[in-house]
This record gives C-alpha cells, structure tokens and sequence, in this order.
C-alpha cells in the first residue's frame, strides 16, 4: 500500500497543529502497510484494457475496466498519491471490481502519481518531467466520450470515486462536469485544500511522492495563485448542487484491517486518517449550509488504509448510492 497525502482542517490554531503533524507525518515515509499483488483479474468478468486519448501526455492513458450488459451505472475509480502505472491502486489492493456483478460497471484510470487529477500549468521541473500532467482533461472530456463510445454508461451520466488525493480531485470534477457525472465520493479525501497551512503540506507532499521530488508550484502556480482555490471542494462547494454527493472518512482508530500491522505503521497511518476526518467533516457543514445534496460514511475503525476504502465502496453500494 502506498501512503496517501496528509491534509487537515478543524479550526483556526488546530489547523495549524495538524499542518505541522502532516509535515511531520509524511517526512520520510515510504510506505504505511504491506504492498499486496495485483489481482488476476485479466479475462473473463467483462474486462476490458484500452487506451484514450491523453491531452498532450504521451502515449494516451491506460484504463482497465469491467462491465457487464444490464448493469445500472458506471464508476471511475481514482488513486491516491503514489499511483502506480502497471495498473491502479484499486486493483492491486482491493476486490471493487466484484461489483459488476452487482449492477455497477468499474473504470480505472490507470497512473497519475501527485497528479491530484488535475490540469497543471507547466511541466514539473523539480524531476525533470517532459510534459505537462493533463488529468483533468482525460477524467472530464476523453475518457467520459471513450465510455460512451463504448457503451459503457447505462444510467446517461457517470459515477466517480476517488481516494485521499483522488477524492477531492472526485469532487472537483463532477462539479465542473455535471454533463458526464452525477454521483461523486470522496473517501478520506482532503477537501480544503486551501486552508491555512495545506498548500505547505502540498508542496512537501509533492516532493516526497514517487516519481519526484514534484514542484507544486508546476501543478497550480505559486500559492497566491486562484487555481488553488479552482481545485478546492470546500471553495467550489456552490456547483456541486444537482450531484449526489457522498463523503466518507475513517477515525484513525486501528481497526480490523491493522491487525498485521507493526507499531510504525499503525503511527504513521492514524494521524492521516484523523487529518481526513476534521476535513471531511467541515465539508460536511459546508455542503449543509450549501443545500448540497450529500450522504456520509463514518466508520468507527479505520486508518489510511484500502481495506476500509473497500469497505466504504461496498456499502455506498448496498445502500443505494449508486442508483
């Protein structure tokens, strides 16, 4: 498993404290649990692998998905910080893709490492990158007319999904694109990314991200920039009316998925959880002030971990979410 990108938000001073404790945090971590395998899931189950159209990235993107006829909806699944390009974190760590055959077909895009799925001004010059990071192009415009192309979204609009960086980027791209999404999640998302003391931990995160050292200031200017606040849930929380919105965060409390793990582990995977949690509860205030449609998952047990974000996948489905 990779680690996941440690932001929080819970008032004025408490911000600032759990800025320092994401800096702190991610300093020096590799890894936060054991890396799993990839799952053979290469035939049969409706699975399909192409490639789309990626903006100017060379190459296009790789997807790989499952669908199956009759189902009701389609879902994009988005990784975290340290997305691989073999294929996504989803399918190495989790079993998601068992949910075609409960009615919901599943895309993964696959790469993007310190993307946050967005659109960034100017290639990284921090490692030598040779091209610019076009993600909010691919998840918003050719990978949705891809599906499409393919018959891949029974419902008329998509679902998308996403985890820890990938879940505010989620949020962000079905605001922007109520043409093609109309269900959006966020699962241990950090959804103020411009709140005091987040574009700090930003840039550090960037730099310790596989791939790196990655200048933030390449992704969305420097940080008087206004694409920070383009970029952030909490800030574009008025265009998300008219999408069934749903966020979920664990408590940082270890829980049954931390059993194997060791004492480090256990250290450097509650503070990030607990970081998602204060801001993944604001924005739970924020869209109910907003009038945005919103439902929420908080379970008693869980760390920054895919098991809980597993968890969290299949009981927005069994309650209905998806419809």
């Amino acid at each position: 498993m990779r680690v996941r990108t440690p932001f929080g938000r819970v008032g004025f001073g408490k911000r600032l404290v759990a800025s320092v404790a994401a800096l702190a945090t991610i300093a020096g971590i590799g890894v936060v649990a054991g890396t799993g395998t990839a799952s053979a899931w290469g035939t049969g189950n409706g699975f399909q692998q192409f490639r789309v159209d990626g903006c100017g990235m060379p190459g296009g993107v790789k997807v790989r998905s499952w669908s199956k006829p009759g189902n009701y909806k389609t879902v994009v699944m988005l990784d975290g910080l340290r997305a691989t390009n073999d294929v996504s974190g989803w399918e190495h760590e989790t079993n998601v893709q068992n949910m075609v055959d409960r009615g919901v077909n599943v895309v993964m895009p696959v790469g993007g490492a310190a993307s946050f799925y967005s659109d960034w001004n100017a290639p990284s010059n921090f490692n030598g990158q040779t091209y610019t990071y076009k993600w909010n192009c691919v998840i918003a415009n050719t990978l949705p007319q891809a599906l499409y192309a393919r018959n891949m979204v029974p419902s008329g609009k998509l679902a998308i999904a996403g985890i820890s960086m990938g879940g505010n980027a989620a949020l962000v791209v079905a605001a922007n694109n109520k043409r093609y999404y109309s269900h959006a999640f966020s699962m241990s998302g950090y959804l103020n990314l411009s709140a005091p003391g987040m574009k700090s931990a930003i840039r550090v995160a960037l730099l310790d991200a596989d791939g790196g050292p990655w200048n933030s200031d390449s992704m969305w200017g420097p940080p008087w920039s206004t694409r920070w606040y383009d970029n952030d849930p909490f800030v574009q929380i008025t265009k998300m009316h008219d999408l069934k919105v749903r966020v979920a965060s664990g408590s940082g409390i270890p829980g049954g998925y931390n059993q194997n793990d060791n004492a480090v582990s256990i250290v450097q995977g509650v503070p990030l959880e607990m970081l998602s949690l204060a801001q993944t509860r604001a924005f739970e205030v924020q869209a109910f002030v907003n009038r945005v449609q919103l439902t929420t998952d908080y379970p008693f047990a869980g760390t920054h971990k895919w098991g809980y974000w597993q968890d969290m996948m299949w009981r927005a489905l069994q309650q209905g979410w998806f419809r």
